[in-house]
């Protein structure tokens, strides 16, 4: 990121956030892809759920401001101990192209590491090719694909996950787990 911006984080949210979250995420999808009132409260329903049952240990936001102004937002939900859900991934038009996206889906992947994840997940639409272009080389893959009429059209929702197991971590987990089976097999059948 440009060290000569203003710009700043903050991890929490203040009263009329999940409102102005909603309205941008509203505003930008209904005039770029055409969504309708059903994406905002989508949206809306989500924020409010964080907010809810927001958990320290597994959940967190990233709010990007400017002069007071929310500029970006992306967000971790944990799902469980292994696996996280990255949400309202949103950098305002003006600031796209800046490298805040790739800062913010930094953040979350090291978020993420600390808080000793597995898996993070996310979920888009095959129209957002920028997002995408970023997911991918971030090292996400596309897992699943469903089309439906939602938000007032046909999308095409697409799964993308990261896997955040270190290759020993899992071979060792393997190994682990055979011995456990030959042993319950040998000694305890």
């Amino acid at each position: 990121m440009d060290e000569k911006n203003n710009w700043k984080i903050r991890h929490y949210l203040k009263p009329g956030d999940i409102g102005y979250l909603t309205y941008i995420h509203g505003i930008y999808y209904a005039k770029e892809y055409g969504y309708d009132q059903t994406f905002e409260a989508y949206v809306a329903e989500g924020l409010a759920k964080f907010v809810q049952f927001y958990n320290s240990n597994s959940d967190k936001i990233w709010i990007m401001e400017e002069e007071n102004q929310i500029i970006g937002s992306i967000a971790i939900v944990g799902h469980s101990k292994l696996e996280a859900q990255l949400r309202w991934f949103f950098v305002h038009p003006n600031y796209q192209g800046l490298g805040l996206g790739k800062y913010l889906l930094n953040e979350t992947i090291q978020f993420c590491k600390k808080q000793e994840f597995k898996v993070i997940f996310l979920w888009t639409t095959s129209e957002l090719k920028t997002a995408i272009h970023l997911y991918l080389k971030f090292g996400f893959v596309k897992t699943e694909e469903n089309s439906h009429k939602i938000w007032g059209k046909t999308v095409i929702e697409e799964r993308y996950d990261l896997s955040l197991w270190n290759s020993l971590e899992y071979i060792l987990r393997g190994a682990r787990n055979i011995f456990l089976i030959v042993y319950y097999l040998k000694y305890i059948t």
